[in-house]
């Protein structure tokens, strides 16, 4: 039995390095371009361009980055997943679900994550053995 439940701490490692490190590909370039001034960015949900862009890169940046060492996992997971429906459903609701598709897969892996957490191989279980 212990057998399978290393597979799924392994299976949660790719899951939070996967999805997280490939989101830092989409953050990055929007914190690269909030940090040289340029606050043009999308309002899909009225609050201003500038606000939505610092929200999503607080999401794509530092959430990506705390799923991928597994720091607050849980917690980390729902801005992402915030985002992605924003993406999917509000930014390119209009699309082709080709447009639709890239957002709602990493939607139902950060909806994943937000269930179960980070496994056995993240800081969220050193932390937490350190407590017992």
């Amino acid at each position: 039995m212990n057998f399978f439940r290393n597979n799924l701490d392994l299976a949660l490692l790719v899951l939070r390095i996967g999805f997280g490190g490939m989101m830092l590909t989409h953050g990055i370039p929007k914190m690269q371009k909030m940090l040289s001034g340029d606050m043009g960015f999308a309002d899909p949900i009225g609050i201003g361009a500038a606000p939505s862009l610092v929200l999503t890169v607080l999401a794509e940046v530092v959430c990506a980055a705390l799923l991928v060492v597994g720091f607050k996992t849980k917690w980390a997971a729902i801005p992402l997943a915030f985002t992605m429906v924003v993406a999917g459903l509000v930014v390119h609701a209009a699309d082709p679900f080709g447009d639709k598709e890239p957002s709602m897969l990493y939607l139902t892996g950060y909806l994943a994550l937000a269930l179960v957490g980070g496994g056995k191989y993240s800081l969220d279980s050193v932390i937490s053995k350190k407590e017992n």
